[in-house]
């Protein structure tokens, strides 16, 4: 098996906006444009409506158009990011760099942002805890590195460009969705724009609008929520003197009042610092110029030399719905959930939501798959979102612990954790993001539901190619890897396997071995193979989303209900 032809996704790392110092982030506007709808005056109705062009919003229309489905995008406002406002998300995780890889974004993001893998943690002027997690099995192996910081609104701004470059998905700016309904034949959306308002149709809907969607009163979606009385005060900071790209943060900063105080690098040199105040600080106070640049001097000196780009005071809370599918409608992002922003499982669970569902809805429109398949968003995004709320919570209560048991466990971890390595795993200043398993998912077998890491292997002409690859070569299609040698009858079933049916079959063999399947690969390392899970002769099956469904060892009928297992025919 040769390296495929692929689409480039190289492209300049230079989008048409930058921020303005002190003045907050100068963002690019896009156009109306006139929907057919309004000039025609006929209802079209679409297999897919995304609304909401945020970060999830266009990784699913990215996604969607890169499998080559038609869809709409509709997004009340006429940019990326949120006008006025910070960078918002600024830390994005090693799956959600694969997943941008696929997509063809990758190397702009890349270019643009800042990658780190060194953590480290301080309680007054002792360092208690530090990580490289480049050293970490579960992040060293991928092309991605484990995390790059960069504003939320380049990555925004780089999948617009690309949605434009891939074709399929009309991205409609100044729409706001003001009506809705469903029934058994679709969904009607009425869309209110500078040129009037008009109806439109939809098989299915994604609702990645934010948390004050109109859609949760529409389906009568119930949540489970929670405020906290945490105040933060945000500060993107360029520095004249460059500092290392670490992820520093501090459970007791002597320089804020002994409150926490997180500090990450970005792009374009900006330092984003999260200080903590008091619970009854006035938030226009805090942010004020006067007390961002007082604490930034008892942070960094008298004569510290720097420029404010942008300030703003936050809350934070938790909130997850109670299930994320409401008839045609499927809730994702910040409309499925609200986590507190520790441990950046905010933008990158939406980013991982969107890559769900997206290959499942391609899946079932182009008659893959059954409908029964789409059920299993709910199932396997649900349970990562109520993962990720527990998580963010327990750092939370942490950070800012409530007088007893909470108060007095934390004092203790850091005490103990200033003298003894066993304690240092205790400290919580947010459990960095990973992938998330699904344990409870009626289309993953045993051994399914995890994810397989972007690890290279050997093409048959011996030129290096990666999991994302694969993944593009399918097509959205399953990718079912077959590892060791094969018998005659094996061989054949692979090859009957892959002619006519959503399926794609690879055999993996060592430097060494003869292969006997025509589409094959070297896995010298056995790198591949690991990522899969699997030893010896096996196989797995790999969903488009990177996600195991299920793996084996025989390549007989196991293998085929399998398959239609993980489509949900069977």
């Amino acid at each position: 098996m040769n390296s495929p032809t692929t689409d480039s996704n190289a492209a300049p790392a230079h989008p048409s906006y930058a921020f303005t110092v002190g003045t907050g982030y100068t963002l690019p506007t896009y156009p109306f444009t006139k929907p057919p709808e309004l000039s025609g005056g006929t209802t079209r109705r679409y297999p897919v409506v995304i609304v909401g062009a945020g970060i999830t919003g266009l990784t699913m229309a990215c996604a969607l158009a890169k499998l080559g489905i038609e869809a709409v995008l509709l997004d009340e406002d006429d940019t990326v990011g949120v006008k006025g406002a910070s960078s918002r998300g600024i830390c994005y995780t090693q799956k959600s760099l694969e997943i941008f890889e696929r997509l063809g974004v990758y190397d702009r993001i890349a270019a643009k942002g800042v990658q780190w893998s060194v953590g480290r943690t301080f309680a007054g002027h002792d360092e208690v805890y530090s990580f490289d997690l480049r050293q970490q099995s579960n992040f060293g192996l991928s092309s991605q590195p484990p995390f790059i910081n960069i504003q939320q609104f380049y990555i925004e701004g780089f999948l617009v460009e690309r949605i434009g470059e891939l074709g399929h998905v009309d991205v409609r700016w100044r729409s706001r969705v003001v009506a809705f309904e469903q029934d058994a034949q679709c969904a009607n959306l009425t869309v209110q724009t500078p040129a009037g308002n008009y109806q439109i149709q939809a098989d299915h809907v994604v609702d990645a609008s934010g948390s004050h969607t109109p859609f949760h009163a529409w389906c009568g979606a119930a949540m489970t929520s929670r405020r906290g009385d945490d105040r933060w005060c945000i500060a993107d900071v360029r520095f004249r003197q460059p500092a290392p790209a670490e992820r520093h943060t501090w459970i007791e900063a002597p320089f804020n009042e002994n409150r926490a105080v997180w500090q990450h690098l970005m792009a374009d040199d900006v330092w984003r610092i999260d200080y903590q105040m008091a619970p009854d600080a006035d938030p226009e106070l805090v942010a004020s110029e006067a007390q961002v640049c007082a604490r930034l001097r008892a942070q960094f000196g008298e004569d510290v030399d720097c420029e404010i780009v942008w300030v703003g005071a936050y809350t934070y809370r938790s909130q997850c719905l109670d299930q994320l599918r409401y008839g045609r409608v499927f809730f994702m992002g910040d409309t499925a959930k609200i986590v507190s922003p520790f441990g950046a499982r905010g933008g990158n669970t939406g980013v991982a939501d969107a890559d769900n569902l997206a290959w499942k809805l391609a899946a079932v429109v182009r008659g893959w798959a059954s409908e029964r398949l789409l059920q299993s968003y709910n199932e396997e995004r649900l349970e990562a979102a109520q993962q990720n709320v527990l998580v963010t919570n327990r750092t939370a209560r942490f950070l800012r612990p409530n007088d007893g048991v909470e108060r007095t466990f934390r004092d203790a971890t850091i005490s103990l954790a200033r003298q003894y390595p066993f304690a240092r795993q205790l400290v919580n200043t947010g459990r960095m993001a990973v992938a998330n398993s699904y344990t409870h998912s009626s289309v993953c077998e045993v051994g399914g539901g995890q994810s397989v890491q972007n690890v290279r292997f050997s093409w048959s002409d011996g030129s290096t190619g990666f999991v994302v690859d694969l993944l593009n070569w399918a097509e959205g299609r399953l990718l079912v890897l077959v590892f060791g040698q094969l018998s005659a009858a094996a061989s054949a079933r692979l090859q009957q396997l892959s002619q006519g049916t959503p399926v794609r079959c690879v055999q993996a063999v060592d430097a060494h071995s003869k292969a006997q399947a025509r589409e094959h690969v070297r896995d010298p390392l056995g790198h591949l193979q690991g990522a899969c899970h699997v030893f010896g002769h096996a196989w797995a099956i790999v969903r488009p989303d990177g996600y195991l469904s299920a793996t084996g060892e025989a390549v007989d009928a196991q293998l085929v209900n399998s398959i239609e297992h993980a489509l949900g025919v069977a």
